[in-house]
Order: structure tokens, then C-alpha cells, then sequence
């Protein structure tokens, strides 16, 4: 048992560092608090379990298809399964890491008391970056804003005949490079809603719709990169390692569009002619357009003036200003809702679960992240520049990569070229997984419902494989 008032987790600085290798250092740790180990295991169950997300999701579907089935036959109304209710929440993707946070707590909680575990939860773990997510995707996902969005890409898809292939590639390319602007999770959340109009409305293959979701979480990873503030893995480093907008689109900016461009262009080469070919489709009714009774009362129906327009953006840029100040980004959103039901006239805030869920997930992934430090440190403080660059970017597959950058602000004396390969490869791996970045649970939740069952997640590491190799080139050789 370790003392009531011992610090949780241990702080990396008091451990210490054997002159063995890197498996006798995580031993020793284990040795020093062996809840090491119990977190760590706790949290790889709940990676594994996001790649069976998919499976739970179908195996809900069947079992409340055979339930309506027998309900149909016998002359019943069919009535929900509970089973299969259960079954569909444990595929909601957005819920694993906060359901695995329950037995996290209660192992926190037996090992070391639940004054340890309030503490660890509230005082520890920070959820600013979890809350500026619900708010800046709440903002982004308003009708004044993906229309203004829509009108501006649109002019740039017009320069190409206005295409569904038009569309895409300036989706894909300049919507990513604008969160450094809006920062990433709205630059996901608007580009994720403008493909869904403009895109997987038209019904493209299994093939070509898991590379455009790979390409999108890819792309949106390094197109924060142009600015010190808009990437969460960036806003990690930027104020301990004194890293300026000037510093980013020198190191990281401009390779970051070239990356973007070749990547798109490459994915537009292997699919063009099924691009061109949606231009012949006719869409599927957009399940995420206002519901009928909003319609109803107005919403939706009238043009939206340019005043309301500018209050949105100017709402949006106090919560981009003011991200590291959870209190002041919720306080102007409060005060965004009571505008927002002001004008509901002009279909603005419809839907808020898809944003909740979101920054669930992400708060869960918070507080499992915050007791990976023990290992995930050694590993990087180990590896010279090209192997801290290709294991940042697989790390960051199965964490957050802004946990992989924050605990390299932890490593004492690291050399500037160290830092460079470990925030290159964190943003490089951004679109491997869902966990891999801030916004792809955005982009997943906007999005997924255009993939079946949910999205899988090996053919979203399949579908992100190729702009990940050319980011990393991108960032290693130019």
C-alpha cells in the first residue's frame, strides 16, 4: 500500500533510470508501483475493444432484425431488444474509453483509496481540451457556419467545373490547411459535413469512402501545423519549447501543404474515375438535414442574414482565442445558446449529441492517458531522430498524440532536432486510428453513419497508410 498523500500517478522525474535497457526500466517501474501495469492493461483492453466496435454494432443489428422478425410472424408489434440495445452501446465508439474508465476508477479506488481517485480525477486530469471540442464543433456544425464554409469552398470548386470531384479535392485539400486557422477539430468538423453533402450523399464504393476518411483524418492532422495554437500535439509544445507561428510554417507549415496536396492528388489519381462517375448519381436525402418538426416551426426555411453569419464567426473566434480558458470558451458559448434559440428561425444549433458523445470520448481518453507516462516516456527518451520519428508516429496509432508530444516536454535537455522528429511523427500518425488525434472522433461521428455498421478499423489504417507515408516523407526529406 503507498501512502495516503503519495503523489498519483508518480511524476516521471522521481523515477529511477537504470543504466540497462529499456525493458529493465519499465520492469523497475512496475516494481516501484505495480499499478503501472494495471493501468496500462486496463487501457489496451479498451484499444482492443474499439477494434471489435464494428462487431458489437452488427451483432445488435441481426439480433433486433431476428426479434422483429419472430414479433412480425407471431402478429406483435415489434418492441427494442434490451440485448440488443446493449450490444449497440457497447459498438458506440464514442463510449469505449469512458466505459473503460469505470473499472480504471474502481482499480484506483481499491489500490489506493477513493480520496486518491477523486483527486487523480478532478484535480489531475485536465478536460479543457475535451470541452473545447464540444464547443468549437457545437459552433462549427451551425447552419450560418457550414454554409458560409460551403460558399467559400464552392468558389474554389467551381474553378473545377463544380464536380463531385471538384468538390472533393478542395475539401480535402484546403479545408485541412484552414484549421490553423479555426483549429483542427472545427476545420474536421465543417470539411466532415461538407463531404457529406457534397460526397457520401452520392453512395461512392467501400474502397474510394475509406480512403476519403483516411485522407480527411491525415490531412487535417498536419494542416494544424502552420500555426502554433490550432494542433493539439503543437499546443502541447509550443509554450515549453517556445515554438512562434514564424518557427511552424518554417519547420512544419509548408511541408505540411505539400504533403496535403501530394496526397490528395495521389488519391484522386487511383480513384478518378469512379469521382468523375458520381457526377452522373443523384444523392441520398441527408439524414442530418433538419428534422421535419424544425421545419415546421421555421427552421431551415428562411435565408440566413449576413449579420447573423458574423456573429457566429465572431462566436467562434472568442472560443479559438480563448481555448486554454475552459471558463471563458463555456461561458461565450452560453451565451451562443441563448442567441441561438433568439434566432432558430434560421436553423442554426439542431443537433448536440453528436459533439457530447465526441468530447465523452475524449475525456475518457484523458484520463487514461494520464497514466501511460510511465512507459510511453522511457521509449521516447530512448530513440535517436529517425526512430523517435517512426515511433512517435505508431505510438501515436493507440494514444493521443498530443499525450506523445506533452510527455516529451517531460525529457530533460531534449535536442532541437529530437523535438522536431517526435512532433512531426505525432501529427504524421494523426489519422492512423480514431484515438490518434483530438478531431477523427468528430469526423468518425459526423461521418459514420455512411459506413454500415460503423467504421472499421483496420480499413481506416488501410485507407490513411498511403498519406501517411507521404506526410512522413514530407516532413523527414524535404
Amino acid at each position: 500500500m503507498h501512502p495516503a498523500n503519495a503523489p498519483f500517478p508518480i511524476p516521471l522525474s522521481d523515477y529511477a533510470t537504470p543504466s540497462t535497457g529499456l525493458f529493465d526500466t519499465l520492469l523497475s517501474r512496475i516494481h516501484v508501483d505495480p499499478f503501472n501495469a494495471i493501468a496500462t492493461a486496463i487501457f489496451l483492453i479498451a484499444v482492443v475493444h474499439t477494434f471489435f466496435a464494428v462487431r458489437f454494432a452488427e451483432s445488435a443489428r441481426r439480433l433486433q432484425d431476428r426479434r422483429d422478425t419472430e414479433a412480425a410472424a407471431t402478429g406483435r408489434a415489434p418492441t427494442p431488444s434490451v440485448a440488443a440495445e446493449l450490444l449497440h452501446f457497447l459498438g458506440e465508439v464514442e463510449v469505449i474509453f469512458g466505459l473503460w474508465a469505470i473499472p480504471l476508477v474502481i482499480a484506483i479506488v481499491v489500490s489506493r483509496g477513493w480520496t486518491t481517485a477523486t483527486h487523480y480525477l478532478n484535480d489531475t486530469v485536465n478536460y479543457t481540451e475535451p470541452m473545447f471540442v464540444v464547443v468549437i464543433m457545437a459552433l462549427s456544425s451551425t447552419q450560418p457556419i457550414v454554409e458560409l464554409a460551403e460558399g467559400i469552398l464552392g468558389r474554389l470548386a467551381r474553378v473545377g467545373g463544380g464536380t463531385p470531384a471538384a468538390w472533393w479535392i478542395t475539401i480535402l485539400s484546403v479545408g485541412p490547411i484552414l484549421g490553423s486557422l479555426i483549429t483542427e477539430p472545427a476545420a474536421m468538423t465543417i470539411a466532415a459535413l461538407l463531404l457529406a453533402r457534397q460526397f457520401y450523399d452520392l453512395q461512392p464504393g467501400a474502397r474510394l469512402k475509406y480512403a476519403t476518411l483516411g485522407l480527411l483524418f491525415v490531412n487535417v492532422s498536419i494542416g494544424g501545423t502552420f500555426t502554433q495554437f490550432a494542433a493539439p500535439p503543437v499546443l502541447m509544445v509550443a509554450r515549453p519549447w517556445g515554438w512562434d507561428m514564424p518557427f511552424m510554417l518554417a519547420h512544419f507549415g509548408w511541408r505540411a501543404a505539400v504533403a496535403i496536396l501530394a496526397s490528395t492528388l495521389v488519391y484522386y489519381a487511383l480513384f478518378r474515375k469512379e469521382l468523375r462517375s458520381l457526377a452522373s448519381r443523384d444523392p441520398v436525402p441527408d439524414i442530418m438535414a433538419p428534422p421535419p418538426e424544425a421545419a415546421a416551426l421555421g427552421r431551415g426555411v428562411l435565408p440566413i442574414p449576413a449579420w447573423i453569419i458574423i456573429v457566429h464567426v465572431l462566436f467562434i473566434a472568442w472560443t479559438v482565442v480563448n481555448a486554454h480558458y475552459a471558463a471563458l470558451f463555456l461561458a461565450g458559448f452560453l451565451f451562443f445558446l441563448g442567441f441561438d434559440r433568439a434566432t432558430a428561425a434560421y436553423s442554426t444549433l439542431t443537433e448536440f449529441k453528436t459533439p457530447l458523445l465526441v468530447g465523452f470520448f475524449l475525456a475518457g481518453l484523458v484520463i487514461h492517458g494520464g497514466l501511460q507516462g510511465w512507459w510511453i516516456g522511457p521509449v521516447l527518451s530512448r530513440l535517436t531522430e529517425s526512430p523517435l520519428f517512426l515511433g512517435s508516429t505508431l505510438l501515436t496509432a493507440f494514444n493521443d498524440n498530443a499525450l506523445i508530444t506533452y510527455l516529451a516536454t517531460l525529457v530533460p535537455n531534449l535536442d532541437p532536432n529530437l523535438k522536431l522528429a517526435v512532433v512531426g511523427g505525432a501529427v504524421t500518425g494523426g489519422g492512423l486510428t480514431v484515438i490518434a488525434n483530438a478531431p477523427n472522433p468528430a469526423g468518425q461521428a459526423l461521418l459514420g453513419r455512411f459506413f454500415g455498421g460503423g467504421v472499421h478499423p483496420l480499413y481506416l489504417l488501410a485507407g490513411a497508410a498511403i498519406p501517411t507515408v507521404i506526410a512522413a516523407a514530407a516532413f523527414r526529406f524535404l
